[in-house]
């Protein structure tokens, strides 16, 4: 029999088996090394840089795609993309600092809004008799029987498991029960009232990059534990078309995307739990939001049709199922609500962001921009709502070469802040994970890797300020300066980060390429914005809500200076964190919030910009950097 073979990666020093035939990207992913891919494999990003560091012979010879994308000079010198380099015998890895996946810092606590408590779950206490001889009613109707004179309860169902564990549970609680109760429908849990345990539910916001899980109680509404990481799916891609790609093309897809994510919010639970002090068999009812895609991939439905027009989704309607049958490990009989999504791509947690910033009893006209993997937005008031959902978070979320250089999301060492001298051109920054601007710190202490979504937005609103660019986007070709890169004789980068302030050993720069990617960005989501307005029929929104970790991080000043947002007094836009994990909280906590939340999903007006005559017109006059009127 053949030795097995071995590949090692380093800096890391990781090692293990690896098969002939396997890409380094998929033996990266078997043995946790963590190895950028945004495009989930495809070689189209071109994130998974790594160098061969073995023979030659160790791997497969490059193919055109791996030219096109590193040059011939870097793959002669070694370099090759690990999602298209296939391992055919022992083989040593080196991962460079940029392609090395760095754990996001995922923003998303909860926010301070609250909600009458009226739970689906409730406690009821009651205090049987215990049987005679006289009277020997059974013990699971003599509970039933208790139920419905004590609290009015009637023709409710017993699972098997409680029926098994009801008579000893009975007797040795001396009679005296805390019933757990769903609905007013189903026992899920019978508990001694003299061993009191929380009443706890879980309020999911699946997102395309992270997980966010607030563990509350059901009984006060608090938030006692708020978990957080990134989705692990993003090993597939991470953007939503290459994870449909991924589904549509491998049998065994679904479920392998659909197991990523249960399995790490069952590890979130477990977290939560133990930082609560409390029992993951304590919770008992989960609500969960997401995009469409990730609703579908959450819950194994199929979503190969989300991938083709006319993009229609499996079900729109809300899902209450038991949370077992997913495969969460809670209590055994704990439910799972999925709240009701809208159309093909505005899903559920834009119907989560709506029942938690309610525009629909306010008379003023509210424009409420979720910005994530994709920008999905609500115009309206008590009189009506209009939604629509465009691409936008390559750019904003500074996740892919492909889009951004030096693009990467929020994690320690993003660039999120910069600030420039008009007059000097000088430029100060902040980093994830450091309070200090760059320059009240020594070079070497900074690390910079890249830069994020809020980063860009404010380095573009920085150089068009100090004429770095214009209103076209395009460089000043009369701009001269040591930050200013020439390419052929003309201005085509400009330096955020010197190498002595990164840990690339390179200059962090902004290009004209990257300016381009956030002029398409900037200009979907305008050109949705003047859609909606044209629409409802007003020129401009009373407010505008900025919902998202994205959106909380926002410069409302930049994004203004380069017209990503309609024009509007800076003293009426607000950001308000993460409203659609808020809006899962409050359906966890009230069932006229899940009422309503089927009535949003069914009362909003979606707006296909695809098939808007005047999307196109719209799109290309909101390129333009300078704020412009749109009509």
């Amino acid at each position: 029999m053949a030795s097995e073979i071995m590949i090692i990666f380093q800096p890391s020093g990781r090692r293990g088996p690896a098969r002939a035939g396997q890409t380094v990207l998929e033996a990266a992913r078997n043995l946790g090394v963590e190895i950028e891919s945004a495009c989930g494999g495809k070689g189209s990003c071109g994130k998974c840089r790594v160098r061969i560091e073995s023979d030659g012979d160790s791997v497969s010879d490059p193919g055109e795609l791996e030219v096109r994308a590193l040059g011939r000079e870097e793959v002669t010198a070694g370099t090759r993309l690990a999602c298209q380099t296939r391992i055919i015998r022992d083989v040593r890895v080196f991962v460079p600092e940029e392609s090395r996946r760095v754990a996001q810092v995922v923003r998303k606590e909860a926010g301070t809004g609250t909600v009458a408590i009226d739970p689906a779950v409730k406690l009821h206490r009651v205090k049987l008799t215990p049987p005679t001889l006289a009277e020997a009613t059974a013990d699971a109707e003599r509970l039933l029987r208790a139920l419905e004179r004590e609290h009015g309860l009637r023709g409710l169902e017993l699972d098997l498991q409680l029926v098994q564990r009801l008579p000893g549970l009975a007797r040795a609680a001396g009679w005296e029960l805390g019933v757990c109760i769903w609905r007013d429908r189903k026992i899920i849990d019978v508990r001694p009232v003299s061993e009191p345990r929380p009443l706890l539910g879980l309020a999911l916001d699946v997102g395309t990059t992270t997980l966010a899980a607030y563990l509350t109680d059901l009984e006060t509404g608090e938030v006692l534990v708020t978990e957080s990481a990134m989705n692990p799916q993003v090993a597939f891609g991470d953007d939503v078309i290459a994870r449909l790609h991924h589904v549509a093309h491998d049998p065994g897809g679904l479920a392998e995307l659909q197991k990523t994510v249960i399995s790490e919010v069952n590890n979130l639970g477990a977290r939560a739990a133990e930082r609560a002090g409390v029992r993951t068999t304590d919770i008992l009812d989960v609500v969960m939001a997401g995009n469409t895609a990730m609703h579908h991939l959450f819950l194994g439905l199929d979503t190969r049709n989300l991938g083709i027009a006319p993009f229609a989704p499996a079900v729109h309607r809300a899902l209450d199922v038991r949370a077992s049958d997913l495969g969460l490990n809670f209590h055994p009989g704990c439910r799972l609500f999925a709240l009701p999504i809208e159309a093909g791509f505005v899903g559920a947690d834009n119907v989560a962001v709506i029942i938690a910033e309610e525009p629909y009893r306010q008379d003023e006209i509210q424009l409420i921009i979720d910005i994530g993997t994709n920008g999905e937005l609500v115009l309206g008031n008590r009189q009506r709502m209009l939604s629509t959902s465009c691409a936008t978070g390559p750019a904003f979320e500074g996740i892919s070469p492909s889009h951004i250089e030096f693009g990467m999301r929020a994690a320690t060492g993003a660039i999120e802040r910069v600030r420039m001298d008009p007059e000097t051109l000088e430029v100060r920054f902040k980093v994830i994970g450091a309070d200090k601007w760059s320059i009240d710190r020594p070079p070497a202490d900074i690390g910079a890797r890249g830069i994020c979504g809020s980063g860009i937005i404010e380095a573009a609103a920085e150089m068009l300020k100090a004429g770095i660019i214009l209103p076209t986007g395009n460089m000043n070709p009369e701009m001269q300066h040591e930050r200013v890169v020439l390419e052929n004789g003309k201005p085509r980068k400009f330096v955020i980060a010197w190498p002595e302030e990164t840990a690339l050993n390179r200059s962090i720069t902004v290009s004209l390429k990257d300016i381009r990617a956030l002029q398409l960005a900037k200009a979907a989501l305008r050109a949705g914005a003047e859609i909606l307005l044209r629409a409802y029929g007003v020129e401009k929104p009373d407010r505008v809500i900025l919902a998202g970790a994205f959106g909380t991080y926002i410069d409302k000043h930049a994004a203004l200076a380069i017209g990503m947002l309609p024009d509007t007094d800076p003293e009426r836009v607000e950001s308000v964190g993460n409203a659609a994990g808020d809006g899962a909280r409050f359906a966890l906590l009230n069932l006229e919030k899940r009422r309503e939340a089927s009535w949003v999903a069914d009362t909003v007006e979606y707006v296909e910009l695809a098939t808007d005559p005047d999307f196109q017109r719209e799109y290309v006059e909101a390129m333009y950097f300078a704020p412009v009127q749109l009509g």
